[in-house]
């Protein structure tokens, strides 16, 4: 028997300039999602409200695992991957990553001692960052972290500490320099080009209380081209050599950072991700060929490989974690296009500013797709997810789901004008748990201090200052 199918109005569609554009692709009303990570969406916004962060457990550690396997199996020296704990430092998250035997690169004295508090052995926490004052410093030397030196002043203080506490400090030199592929991090470390570096490698040899044993660099963020990475390995080596031959130093890791991009699609790039984005054993054939070839001296040398650290976080978690956002309302706009209220905005979804993140309907919607604006709920302007998006007609209610988001948004989300909602992790179970609980009044007042006379919204009748004030 045939069915039929559901009776849709005539309707008129004006047609308006730009409206089918490379802006944003038509959705159409059958490409719908009901489930996240093989859970309803409608389920777990009922018990967990929305806007809601939905994790997966499972794919976090297939894609560690993933990662850590296309790279041990192309260099014979020892793999680490340490992970970027700026990229999503959510306890459980991090844990994850380290059951899977990430260490932990961290970026500040708030990152070094979370990763304490985790139980991270310091051995396996790499010190990166251009501030580390002296506190958090004695701590990392005195516990035994390893520490990348990102300038001549921080030098100089580790060199200090180190001597009150009569020890001999491994360290190793952050490096910057041009690979003529993306835009040199000049900011961080030291330049090889202007002899800095080297300056710094000579530091480190006249000095009692420093060794130099590694070397470091990170040539940027969502590099899409791997021979940026041939670049950068083979500049490093150079130095690598002409530091050894010195004899200033035996290094014995190199840390080529992180920068892999994910699947998500940066804004300016009309491409899809599925052809801009190379694959991860792309990146692993550069980067392990590369120096392999440049450390066959070593070898000759009856001397074994260094230690291949990634610090890679985008690539691991960006496409394990979606968010769930509501339809609040809807407009049209000056132009004639619609417009589209959520409950998340930029205040969540911070990698809305540099990303076209992937946007699914949870239902089927009647009605034709047209030129859509999703805004959230902020009271600023640039409060926009997307500019451009074929949509079907969305009426209150209505779910979204944006994918891809488990990189910087729990980080760099911002507590501004709505609380932060739930983060919750679908474990390798199947079952929900919260790893992070919802901001309300409480939580986000637990920081405030009242001074006496300030505990009252109303000044007293008899307060000098309201006499002051009627003058």
């Amino acid at each position: 028997m045939k069915v039929k199918k559901p009776w849709e109005p005539p309707v008129i569609l004006p047609h308006r300039l730009g409206e089918i554009n490379k802006f944003g692709n038509r959705i159409c009303r059958d490409e719908v999602e009901e489930t996240v990570f093989g859970l309803n969406v409608e389920e777990l916004v009922e018990r967990f409200g929305s806007p809601l962060f939905v994790s997966s457990e499972s794919k976090l550690r297939a894609n560690i695992r993933r990662l850590k396997r296309v790279f041990e199996s192309r260099y014979a020296g020892p793999v680490v991957h340490a992970w970027s704990y700026k990229t999503n430092y959510t306890s459980a998250i991090c844990n994850i990553l380290h059951q899977e035997s990430s260490w932990a690169e961290v970026v500040s004295a708030f990152e070094y001692q979370k990763a304490r508090w985790l139980g991270v052995p310091p051995e396996r926490i790499i010190f990166n960052g251009p501030n580390k004052d002296e506190e958090i410093l004695r701590q990392a030397v005195s516990e035994g972290a390893r520490i990348h030196i990102d300038h001549m002043d921080e030098l100089r203080l580790l060199e200090r500490i180190a001597k009150d506490l009569d020890k001999v400090v491994e360290v190793s030199l952050r490096l910057n320099f041009d690979t003529g592929f993306s835009e040199p991090w000049y900011r961080f470390g030291f330049n090889i080009e202007s002899g800095q570096a080297h300056h710094a490698a000579s530091a480190v040899a006249f000095s009692a209380n420093l060794k130099l044993t590694g070397l470091h660099s990170h040539i940027g963020t969502f590099i899409t081209e791997p021979r940026a990475y041939e670049a950068q390995v083979r500049i490093m080596a150079k130095f690598m050599r002409e530091v050894e031959e010195r004899g200033e130093g035996l290094i014995e890791f190199f840390d080529v950072g992180g920068g892999f991009p994910s699947v998500n699609s940066l804004k300016g790039v009309y491409l899809p991700p599925e052809q801009t984005i190379a694959d991860l054993s792309e990146y692993a054939e550069v980067i392990c060929g590369t120096l392999m070839e440049e450390t066959q001296y070593r070898r000759r040398d009856g001397r074994s490989l260094p230690m291949l650290i990634l610090e890679s976080g985008r690539a691991v978690v960006d496409d394990t974690q979606v968010l769930i956002a509501s339809v609040v309302g809807g407009k049209r706009l000056p132009d004639g296009r619609r417009a589209v209220v959520l409950d998340a905005g930029t205040n969540l979804l911070f990698t809305a500013f540099w990303y076209r993140h992937k946007v699914k309907l949870t239902a089927p919607n009647q009605g034709l797709p047209a030129d859509t604006a999703l805004f959230g709920p902020l009271c600023m302007n640039i409060d926009e997810v997307r500019a451009s998006i074929q949509l079907p007609p969305l009426k209150p209610g209505d779910r979204l789901l944006f994918k891809s988001v488990g990189a910087y948004n729990n980080s760099q989300w911002m507590q501004f004008i709505e609380y932060r909602p739930n983060v919750v992790l679908v474990d390798r179970h199947g079952e929900v748990q919260v790893i992070r609980k919802a901001e309300n009044l409480e939580s986000m007042t637990a920081h405030d201090l009242l001074p006496e006379h300030l505990k009252s919204p109303l000044l007293s009748a008899g307060d000098p200052a309201l006499r002051g004030a009627s003058k």
